[in-house]
């Protein structure tokens, strides 16, 4: 029989196409209808490693996905919310909750994959609320995912007649180390292990591969997922290259492990086939559900061991941004309403040497378009948010409390100082988005422009961080300073605006290069009059 090999090709690349975009479609249905608080979900439940490993599960079925489960995980270690040991957990449990999808795969519901899908369909286009939008999409990727399956199984199903194909795979069977190779190798091509699960249990059900060689092919696929992290990872801080290198740790001692005991692991697959009359497809489901949960109960009690070995492996001290408050004790609070006041105020200088440091990260990525800088200062500018609620709960439960007429007006003060240090963190955000959108649409600033902004920025940057140094020392000369470097901001707002029309005029400037330029101008302004607030506020005048 002769395999018609573009029939073969295109029905097997069309399927995968559709299957991975049915899992992203699924995963983020998933994660609208959970309310979009999975960061926020990690970071409260990670108390330790062991919680990690059930958030890491649940966060993980949520996001149909166990690298965007340890990007989210690396992000909140930078962050200083959660430990490495507390991440390690999170990333075993997400190569268990990653294991859902094989399961879902195994109910083998191809049939009605069409009708499924059309129920999606509809829910997505006829209703009008959310939930049930969200529902749908979630319901339109499950039938989307079984799609994809049987169109890459039907395109498989001509290799069984070729005499190379089952060569091979009785050599994998033979040569188990060949078979975590490929699993391996085509993970990190696909760049998705459920894909590759996904492929592996239509290949055993098609009688394409034996269990012998389908296991490790299995175990060759929880290595390969771990090269998303290790890529993410790249150049990025060194909690992240921990927790990639952690997550690799993991499976290759994991796959070690079940290595050794292949054969029995084996005759245990089998023996669960009879036991529950289980289809070859779900029979791959158990297997590397069994792989996962009990690698995790294995390499648990060593977690320790695996944070202590990776920073060894990995040296160096970490840059890290806290989000989290320091000096908010709740004690103080009814104790002593002046002391807790003064708490307050230590954490909103520390909120606004972030809101500088976000500024001086957002001039960098202007200067050099390095996208280190632009993540660094998104990430200041969420812990700026962070503290902003957690400051004013703090403040609302201190008005609560009988306090003199002085503490009043100090707490006042802070309220409107924590508002204009975080609106400031909003308009470097702005920023930041426009310097992206220069350089996706080869946007080119004259250098008349960049000497400009460069002006403008030095000024307000020193404005900004003044204005913190007024608030702190509650000094009214520094406040006169911060009002006149304000003027000279407006001052050069009106000047630049003239320029560019100039220019603009001449012909020197494109539109969306002026359109660039003038909100730049426009947000470092607005960053201006936020920091005169503060400083108005210390010279004890009205807003």
């Amino acid at each position: 029989m002769e395999v018609n090999w573009q029939e073969v090709i295109f029905q097997f690349a069309g399927g995968l196409g559709i299957f991975l975009f049915a899992i992203k479609y699924m995963g983020d249905g998933l994660q609208k209808a959970a309310g979009d608080r999975l960061r926020s979900i990690l970071d409260r439940f990670t108390t330790n490693p062991f919680m990690g490993v059930l958030v890491g599960i649940i966060v993980t079925v949520l996001l149909q996905s166990s690298s965007g489960t340890t990007v989210i995980t690396v992000g909140l270690v930078s962050a200083g919310f959660m430990t490495l040991r507390q991440a390690i957990g999170v990333i075993m449990g997400a190569n268990i909750g990653t294991t859902i999808t094989a399961f879902i795969i195994g109910l083998d519901v191809g049939d009605y994959a069409l009708p499924i899908m059309a129920l999606g369909a509809i829910l997505i286009f006829f209703f009008k609320k959310n939930i049930v939008k969200n529902v749908g999409e979630v319901v339109f990727g499950f039938g989307g995912l079984f799609l994809g399956l049987e169109l890459m199984s039907e395109g498989m199903k001509p290799l069984q007649s070729l005499a190379t194909f089952s060569d091979l795979t009785v050599a994998m069977a033979d040569h188990p180390l060949l078979g975590v190779v490929a699993g391996t190798v085509f993970t990190l091509i696909i760049q998705s292990s459920s894909a590759t699960v996904g492929i592996l249990q239509g290949m055993y059900a098609e009688n394409l591969v034996s269990l012998q060689a389908a296991l490790p092919i299995l175990f060759g696929d929880n290595i390969g997922t771990t090269i998303t992290a290790v890529l993410a990872s790249i150049g990025a801080s060194v909690a992240a290259r921990r927790a990639a290198a952690t997550h690799v740790l993991f499976n290759v001692v994991g796959t070690i492990i079940f290595m050794i005991f292949l054969y029995p692991f084996t005759l245990y697959v089998e023996w669960i086939a009879v036991l529950l009359n289980l289809e070859n497809k779900m029979q791959i489901a158990f297997a590397h559900g069994t792989f996962n949960v009990v690698n995790t109960i294995i390499q648990f009690p060593l977690i320790g061991a695996w944070a202590f070995l990776v920073t060894k492996l990995i040296p160096g001290k970490d840059v890290t941004v806290e989000y989290k408050p320091k000096h908010l004790d709740q004690n103080f609070i009814n104790q002593s309403p002046a002391v807790a006041i003064g708490q307050a105020k230590e954490e909103i200088i520390r909120m606004g040497d972030f809101a500088v440091q976000g500024l001086q990260e957002t001039y960098e990525y202007l200067k050099t378009s390095n996208k280190r800088s632009a993540e660094r200062a998104y990430q200041i500018e969420d812990a700026i948010n962070n503290l902003d609620r957690k400051i004013t709960n703090y403040l609302v439960e201190i008005a609560a409390v009988n306090i003199s007429p002085i503490e009043s007006a100090r707490h006042v003060l802070l309220i409107d100082a924590v508002r204009d240090i975080e609106r400031i963190g909003d308009h470097f955000e702005n920023i930041i988005e426009l310097i992206e959108f220069r350089e996706v649409n080869s946007v080119n600033l004259t250098e008349d422009a960049m000497e400009d902004l460069r002006e403008m920025f030095t000024l307000t940057i020193a404005t900004v961080e003044k204005a913190v140094r007024s608030l702190d020392m509650n000094d009214t000369k520094l406040a006169k300073e911060v009002a006149e470097q304000e003027d000279l901001i407006d001052k050069m707002e009106r000047k630049f605006r003239k320029n560019h029309i100039i220019r603009l005029n001449e012909g020197n400037c494109s539109a969306q290069a002026g359109m660039v330029f003038v909100d730049i101008v426009s947000n470092l302004e607005r960053i201006g009059d936020h920091a005169v607030n503060i400083a108005e506020a210390i010279l004890g005048k009205h807003q």
